[in-house]
């Protein structure tokens, strides 16, 4: 605290946490083991339903998108759902279900083994 008052630095000492082993953050978890998905997002993934127009699909897409970097080869499994935001194109078909239970699939189990 000396040294953030010579910077000229101000922090209110209520919101500020010092030593913790762990930090929920922008949907994530850090830690000293890095940075995994915080698990309280997984209701929201759980119970995500197949996505019936564009604006649902946007959605889903944006919440797997945000944790891509957790899911190996997110682009070539998204592919199939992101062809689907073309215009006029938004017509389910059994290669766009499949990639949106593989996501939700990995999303889930990358959750669960970082528990």
């Amino acid at each position: 605290m000396d040294l953030m008052r010579k910077r000229q630095l101000y922090a209110k000492q209520s919101k500020c946490y010092f030593a913790q082993n762990r930090v929920e953050y922008l949907g994530h978890i850090i830690s000293g083991d890095g940075v995994a998905i915080d698990p309280t997002k997984i209701d929201s993934m759980v119970n995500w339903h197949v996505p019936s127009n564009v604006k649902a699909l946007r959605g889903f897409l944006g919440l797997t998108g945000y944790y891509r970097r957790f899911i190996k080869n997110y682009g070539s499994i998204s592919k199939p759902l992101t062809s689907l935001l073309r215009k006029n194109a938004f017509e389910s078909n059994l290669e766009a279900n499949d990639a949106f239970k593989q996501l939700k699939k990995m999303l889930v189990e990358r959750v669960l083994e970082l528990c």
